[in-house]
Parts: C-alpha cells; sequence; structure tokens
C-alpha cells in the first residue's frame, strides 16, 4: 500500500539524499521553498562546506554567517566537519580558547580525522542541533523544519548510520548517550523523512532500490517520497510516433523529436520500475536547463512538488 507524503512538513528532520549528480541540491531547494510557502521556518543544510543553495537562489556572499536566510522563510547553513568539531569541543570543555587548541593540536586533529564515523557523528550532530527546540546559544532561533542536503547515497546512509555505531560502542560515556540521542530522532519515522532522489534512468533507479534497502538495514526507515528530476514530457502518441517515422530519414526536425519521443518513453518505463519497487509516491520534475537554474526555476519545482505534498 502506497503512504501518502501529505504529512512530509509534519517532521522535524526531511533528509534528501541520492545517487550523486541527480540534482539533490535542486530538490532541497524546491522543497524548502514549498514548506517556506506554508508558512514554516526552514533551514537548508549542506555539508562538506557545499553551499551551492547560495548559488542556486541567488543569495549574497554572507559566508563568514553560519545561518542565513536566502528567501522568505528559506535558510541555508553549510556543515564543515572541521567546524562541528570545534563546536562539538566547546561543548565539552570549559572554554572556546582550549577548544581551539585542542582541535588545533597535532595530537588531536589526526586523531580525531582517524576515528571511524566520527566526522559524520559531528556532522549529524549540527543538524540535530538545527531541530532541537532550544538551540545551543540562546540568541539562535528554533526551526520548523530541518532539511538535509544529504551526501551520495552510501555516504549518506553512513552518516545517518554513525549515531547508533558510536551509541553502541559507548554506552556509558557522554558521547554515547550524546549520540542515542541523535539516533532516536534519526530512527524515529514520525520525527525523520527521508526523500529520495533519482533520474529516469537505470543506475539512479537500481541505487535509490538499493538506498530503500540499505535505509531499512540501517535504520529501520521506509522513504517518505520519491522525486525522479529531469522528466522529459512526452507530447507524442504512439500513433503520432509511427507517423512520424514514415518521414524520410534525412529530415533534421523529424529525426530530433523521435528522439526526445524515444528518449521520454524510457524514461516512463524507468519511472514506472521505481514505482513498482518502491512503498511511497513516487513524482517527476520536468528537465530545466542546468545553466537556467535560479529562484524562478527553483519556485516553479517547488510548485510541482506541491501538487503531491
Amino acid at each position: 500500500m502506497t503512504r501518502s507524503p501529505a504529512s512530509l512538513f509534519d517532521h522535524d528532520l526531511v533528509v534528501v539524499t541520492g545517487k550523486g549528480g541527480v540534482g539533490k541540491t535542486t530538490v532541497a531547494a524546491a522543497l524548502g521553498v514549498a514548506a517556506a510557502r506554508r508558512g514554516l521556518r526552514t533551514i537548508v543544510a549542506e555539508v562538506a562546506a557545499r553551499d551551492d543553495l547560495t548559488r542556486i537562489l541567488g543569495g549574497e556572499d554572507r559566508s563568514r554567517e553560519r545561518e542565513v536566510e536566502l528567501a522568505h522563510g528559506v535558510h541555508h547553513t553549510s556543515i564543515d566537519p572541521d567546524t562541528a568539531l570545534r563546536e562539538y569541543l566547546a561543548d565539552q570543555l570549559p572554554s572556546r580558547t582550549l577548544a581551539g587548541l585542542l582541535a588545533d593540536s597535532r595530537v588531536f586533529g589526526p586523531l580525531a580525522a582517524a576515528t571511524p564515523g566520527l566526522r559524520e557523528l559531528l556532522t549529524i550532530g549540527m543538524v540535530w542541533e538545527l531541530a532541537q527546540p532550544e538551540r545551543r546559544s540562546a540568541s539562535a532561533e528554533p526551526y520548523d523544519l530541518v532539511i538535509l542536503d544529504a551526501p551520495a547515497t552510501g555516504h549518506g546512509v553512513a552518516i545517518l548510520s554513525a549515531p547508533r555505531s558510536f551509541a553502541d560502542s559507548s554506552r556509558n560515556g557522554r558521547v554515547g548517550r550524546h549520540a542515542a540521542t541523535i539516533d532516536a530522532l534519526l530512527r524515529d519515522p514520525q520525527r525523520t523523512a527521508v526523500v529520495a532522489v533519482a533520474r529516469p534512468e537505470e543506475l539512479p533507479v537500481n541505487e535509490t532500490l538499493q538506498l530503500r534497502d540499505a535505509l531499512g538495514d540501517a535504520l529501520g526507515l521506509s522513504l517518505s517520497l520519491a522525486v525522479v528530476n529531469r522528466v522529459l514530457t512526452n507530447r507524442l502518441t504512439a500513433a503520432e510516433a509511427r507517423q512520424l517515422e514514415e518521414f524520410p530519414v534525412e529530415n533534421a526536425a523529424v529525426r530530433a523529436t523521435l528522439a526526445v519521443h524515444r528518449r521520454a518513453h524510457t524514461q516512463q518505463a524507468q519511472m514506472a520500475r521505481l514505482r513498482r519497487g518502491l512503498d511511497c509516491t513516487v513524482c517527476g520534475l520536468h528537465e530545466l536547463p542546468a545553466s537556467a537554474l535560479g529562484a524562478e526555476q527553483i519556485s516553479e519545482l517547488a510548485r510541482e512538488l506541491e501538487r503531491v505534498l
């Protein structure tokens, strides 16, 4: 039975992930705009110090600020694991000066970098903090919705799985207890939703089906929504295509029209395969030229998503 994604924006956290290059940031931005239109104070978090959203939405370069409002109700932050480490140490130690000295030390820095899963834990820890009704800083306002523009599928699942690994290995320690708290948020389907992004092609569809299995195995979560990006509109019926096929092959316009028709037909077959394999709503976003992607186009995609949200 297909689950309705109507309550997607009722979650505290929406994780957007998928194969690299499928347009995750575009979808995360469109979701952010759609959420803001519903009156939700929303933040989209990118990881690994990326700042693609500012470029897409045309915001000012304010990279020194941690949380920036790019559009009405849509905020943005870029999470750097090194900054996350400093923030974590500042929480654990009596002074920020001491935290900075430890983070910059020749011993601790390499040791932290070599600890499996630590960077992922610190990254998702900062995302967790954004979703709290009471923020770490008294001056930081809470958000109604946090959208995580997660890394590509494999690394994205690793980030979401890191808290459980630390909680299991450090049950009695402070790190383990905090990791367990983060893990509780991520595993709660009432608070965390996962949106898969794909393109209507065989490999991205395969990876989305693998993501479905990996999420279930690692966190016990199901996909809430699958968004297929860059879908062509098929403007020909089968009968019209057969008629065009009777034209001389040297007719360039006819060849181009038939090529688009065949590609669109193949895309629809891949979307059908995805719908058969997933127990969630699968929706498509029409193809836009990457060079033309900006605030106006994101707003247009947000309206497409609003039809199924």
